[in-house]
């Protein structure tokens, strides 16, 4: 006979997910539904506007290049542009549909589509970094944003039912695994560790402090031999965030394959890592004109260039892809185990407070510094500060203090993709 479920037998659950509930059938709300309204105007509205502002863009990048960046490729200006226009168009479209969903109640495709223009929003607001750095034009599309996560959470019918059963179960369940020590585990099996926000969060943060250290101790030993420099990513604290996205990735790639073969998992990491290092860099150049670490000089053995550094054009190398593929190797197989017994020794009534407003204050740390970088980026491009934020990012991180902040960091101007109108090209 087949045993039940005690996940899912407790008493009073009844629900049953083939089976609409009260929830479900529930009518979108009224100010949703206007929300909705207003979506499908900004998407009808912003059909034509679009076509004519992008179009005076790109016209603008290829007619007068000297007046419009203060790059030195204006054919990366231009396909920056043409992408940031493809994904405006497409969240005009998403729009229409994500209003015309909510005005017709249809909760699931209005989640889907939901969940699609987060995805588009993102791009445009990082297309948009690319071509103009950090402005008050991003504010906008930061709310929206916050709204689509929103509203991606709560339309989703089948989410109802999840939530409820979560509710009753979620807290059982933690306490059963705290006492038999699995607490983070993933008990179904498919993977290492549960792949929920506490979990993550805090193997980005250890991640981003093992990481630095490490950084630190190579650039002493090996770089330059009994020589400190400071290796931050960030304004405040010792974290280098590239390592601690990197460990996001290959947790989230490798949870499922943790006892995979050793040369699978090296691979795979060495080539997540190595991606994530070049796009990471290609990011920081085009948008703030930040190199931060270039290896179009590495050799193979010191016998013939390194032909993944050319490649890449100095982004990221054989060697440091195969760190990451060392580093991978040993974080699923002998440090994620450890990390998860040291943040379970958190305290039960703590995890969850700490967690959130720890993740807050790195959420913070992160914009500042991007301010800060953004702020730094037009100082040395020859353009005065005028708006009061400017003027507090020149007063309080000024270019001596983000000299000795990122001491690895160097901002050239031109090698950015910025189109801001500016005097000086440095």
């Amino acid at each position: 006979m087949e045993q039940a479920n005690p996940d899912y037998d407790l008493p009073g659950n009844d629900l049953d997910f083939n089976t609409p509930t009260p929830e479900q059938k529930k009518a979108i709300p009224l100010v949703v539904k206007v929300y909705g309204a207003l979506c499908l105007a900004d998407g009808v509205i912003s059909v034509p506007n679009l076509a004519v502002v992008y179009t005076l863009t790109i016209v603008s990048v290829v007619v007068t290049p000297d007046h419009m960046g203060i790059g030195n490729d204006p054919m990366l200006s231009l396909v920056i542009g043409i992408v940031g226009a493809v994904l405006a168009g497409i969240a005009s479209i998403g729009l229409i549909v994500l209003g015309w969903s909510l005005i017709k109640n249809r909760r699931r495709n209005a989640g889907l589509w939901a969940s699609i223009l987060i995805a588009v929003t993102v791009g445009q607001m990082l297309t948009d970094i690319m071509l103009s750095g950090i402005t008050f034009d991003l504010v906008t599309p930061g709310i929206h944003l916050l709204i689509l996560v929103a509203l991606s959470a709560t339309l989703d019918p089948s989410l109802w039912q999840e939530r409820k059963l979560e509710r009753r179960l979620g807290q059982l369940h933690d306490r059963v695994a705290a006492e038999e020590g699995l607490l983070g585990r993933d008990i179904t099996g498919e993977g290492y560790i549960k792949l929920n926000f506490f979990n993550l969060f805090w193997v980005f943060l250890v991640c981003c402090v093992v990481g630095l250290v490490l950084e630190i101790i190579w650039h002493m030993v090996i770089v330059d031999p009994g020589v400190y420099q400071d290796r931050a990513g960030l304004l405040y604290g010792p974290f280098s965030p590239i390592y601690g996205f990197g460990a996001l990735l290959m947790t989230v790639a490798l949870n499922r394959f943790y006892r995979a073969n050793p040369l699978f998992i090296f691979l795979v990491s060495a080539l997540i890592g190595g991606l994530f290092e070049v796009l990471v860099s290609w990011f920081m150049q085009l948008s703030f004109g930040a190199v931060a670490w270039d290896y179009k000089h590495a050799t193979i053995f010191g016998l013939f260039p390194d032909p993944v550094a050319m490649l890449f054009d100095g982004r990221t190398s054989t060697l440091f892809a195969g760190i990451w593929g060392f580093l991978g190797l040993v974080w699923i197989r002998l440090c994620l185990p450890k990390l998860l017994e040291l943040i379970n020794l958190i305290p039960w009534r703590w995890r969850y407070s700490l967690t959130s407003v720890s993740a807050a204050v790195m959420i913070v740390n992160g914009f500042m510094t991007l301010g800060a970088l953004d702020c730094w980026f037009e100082r040395v491009s020859g353009v005065e500060p005028t708006t009061p934020i400017e003027h507090f990012y020149a007063k309080h991180y000024d270019n001596a203090f983000m000299e000795h902040r990122f001491q690895s960091m160097t901002i050239v101007p031109r090698e950015s993709s910025r189109v801001t109108a500016s005097t000086t090209h440095a």
